[in-house]
């Protein structure tokens, strides 16, 4: 895995949808993701109660893509630029050669293969762009949606050595992707 370098921030497209940097232009979609009790509850993580919190989000996303520490998409239609999701690689070990993938998605585009169709070129990005040798995901077992997604993509139930770092994760499980040879 080569370091990674985002100063020319990679837009990615599908038939669909758009993959491009996150901007405060996304402060309310972020919003939207980021304040569901539900949602949250599967990812460990407190939900925003302001606007103000995806504000400072989208600036920490911001910092992190500048130091080479994270890649951050934010998910669109072609027809419309409002954020509709997201999509990140992170937690790179580039001695490894693995990088975690993160994604989620508004409640309303869910279960129209939206999801799929955005991850496909990350995981191309990852593994032909970034020389990736194994990307990692970490879904709570109570998102059974998410889990079939990962397996549908490929992604297999890992071995207990892969490593992570989320806390208050329920039945939190992990599925690994490797290089195709």
């Amino acid at each position: 895995m080569r370091q990674p370098g985002f100063s020319n921030f990679p837009v990615l497209e599908t038939g669909r949808l758009i993959l491009r940097r996150l901007s405060l232009n996304d402060a309310e979609g972020i919003y939207q993701l980021r304040s569901n009790a539900e949602v949250a509850a599967l990812t460990g993580k407190a939900p925003f109660v302001g606007i103000d919190e995806a504000i400072a989000y989208i600036d920490k996303i911001d910092h992190l893509i500048n130091k080479n520490e994270c890649i951050f998409w934010s998910m669109s239609s072609r027809e419309n630029p409002v954020l509709i999701g997201a999509v990140c690689l992170w937690n790179f070990d580039i001695p490894k050669g693995t990088v975690e993938i993160g994604y989620e998605l508004l409640e309303g585009f869910q279960g129209k293969g939206m999801m799929r169709e955005a991850i496909i070129p990350v995981l191309q990005y990852a593994f032909e762009v970034m020389g990736v040798e194994t990307i990692t995901a970490f879904p709570s077992g109570e998102n059974p949606s998410s889990v079939r997604l990962l397996e549908k993509l490929g992604f297999e139930l890992a071995p207990s050595h892969f490593e992570n770092t989320h806390i208050n994760v329920p039945s939190m499980l992990t599925y690994i992707i490797s290089r195709p040879k």
